[in-house]
């Protein structure tokens, strides 16, 4: 165990990197869904938007959420194009599908019961019941 004289700032930002990397793997394409629910974006994009909506506490890498959208994909929950940019460049631009919209609304719903629990069992005044 860490002795408190170890925990740098810099130990203490892989500490809470790896806890939010823990907290947020089942959660990857809830985020991924919500964030294409605003319109198209390329993969790029979308690490972006999450970044920002988390005011930088989620920093993906690429390799983390482009097996997520395949995977999504897969599943018919998103869709892909490809299309060429300003300079010429061809990039895969990601898309929320009717089926893709309709999930996310459940996972939102399955998502706020889920917090609510969570947020009372952790609270000091209140008794945590099933």
């Amino acid at each position: 165990m860490l002795g408190s004289a170890s925990l740098t700032p810099s130990v203490t930002k892989l500490m809470f990197a790896a806890m939010n990397a823990e907290m947020l793997k089942g959660h990857l394409d809830n985020i991924l869904l919500a964030a294409l629910r605003a319109g198209p974006a390329h993969g790029y994009g979308l690490i972006e938007v999450l970044r920002q909506r988390s005011g930088g506490h989620f920093d993906l890498p690429e390799g983390t959420v482009y097996p997520a959208l395949h995977r999504l994909e897969l599943a018919s929950l998103v869709e892909s194009n490809w299309e060429q940019t300003a300079n010429g460049r061809r990039r895969r631009v990601y898309s929320l599908t009717r089926k893709g919209s309709m999930s996310l609304d459940q996972r939102q719903s399955d998502w706020t019961k889920f917090a609510a629990a969570i947020s009372h069992c952790l609270s000091e005044d209140k008794l945590c019941h099933n």
